[in-house]
């Protein structure tokens, strides 16, 4: 099976050499589930001749906002309920999470109670699930079909499923310790309060379900499930 990763945004020039892009980043988690994956730059205008040119869609995250006026947004847009239309299965990661809501009819905003950064605790369709995550923004009105899966106290839409056409997190299952660990020292600093830089460091030991997760993401393009 055939991933078309969609790249919404670059990983900070100073993790490239050691960590990859994040097309790279979602290789890895999905590594031995058995498909093959194609990179698209979309925010660099690169964008597939199909939606049927692979036979399964990824959209990453993004340092970008999607309520953005920015050349890429609109086609995306467009792209999501394309591949929607013709039940196409799409994962959508952070960003891709906040791009595929709202481009189904959702809203999304910088949310007024700051970031989340670091190691997170959700409830998971009824399980513990620890991640790491990154944003500020997020969905604060669904589209019609979401169904909410995933919340905590902070992020009350952490992962939507739209039937079995689209599976969605806000949270970064290809976000490894090391990676969060370079995104504070790099992205970070001056931007998130540093409280909680100093608390997604204090954390970067504690163990995470990536793993869970990503045979979540693997099941559902292979069989249209996150049971």
């Amino acid at each position: 099976m055939k991933i078309g990763i969609l790249q919404t945004g670059h990983a900070p020039d100073e993790l490239l050499p050691t960590s990859g892009d994040y097309d790279r980043l979602f290789q890895q988690l999905l590594a031995g589930h058995g498909f093959t994956f194609a990179t698209y730059n979309v925010v660099d205008m690169e964008f597939p001749e199909s939606i049927t040119a692979c036979d399964g869609w990824l959209i990453t995250g993004s340092k970008h906002g999607a309520y953005e006026d920015l050349p890429f947004i609109a086609p995306l847009e467009a792209f999501i309920r394309d591949v929607y239309a013709a039940d196409i299965p799409l994962v959508g990661i952070c960003f891709g999470h906040q791009i595929v809501a709202q481009a189904l009819g959702g809203k999304v905003e910088k949310f007024a109670g700051g970031w989340a950064v670091g190691r997170q605790t959700y409830d998971w369709n009824g399980e513990q699930v620890a991640l790491n995550a990154w944003h500020q923004d997020q969905v604060v009105t669904l589209p019609a079909d979401a169904q909410i899966i995933a919340s905590n106290d902070f992020c009350a839409a952490a992962a939507l499923v739209y039937g079995k056409h689209i599976f969605t997190t806000q949270p970064h299952p290809e976000f490894s310790a090391e990676f969060i660990a370079g995104l504070a020292q790099h992205r970070g600093t001056g931007v998130v309060p540093d409280p909680q830089l100093a608390q997604a460091r204090e954390n970067l030991d504690m163990p995470i379900d990536d793993g869970h997760i990503a045979d979540q993401i693997a099941r559902f393009f292979k069989d249209r499930t996150v049971a």
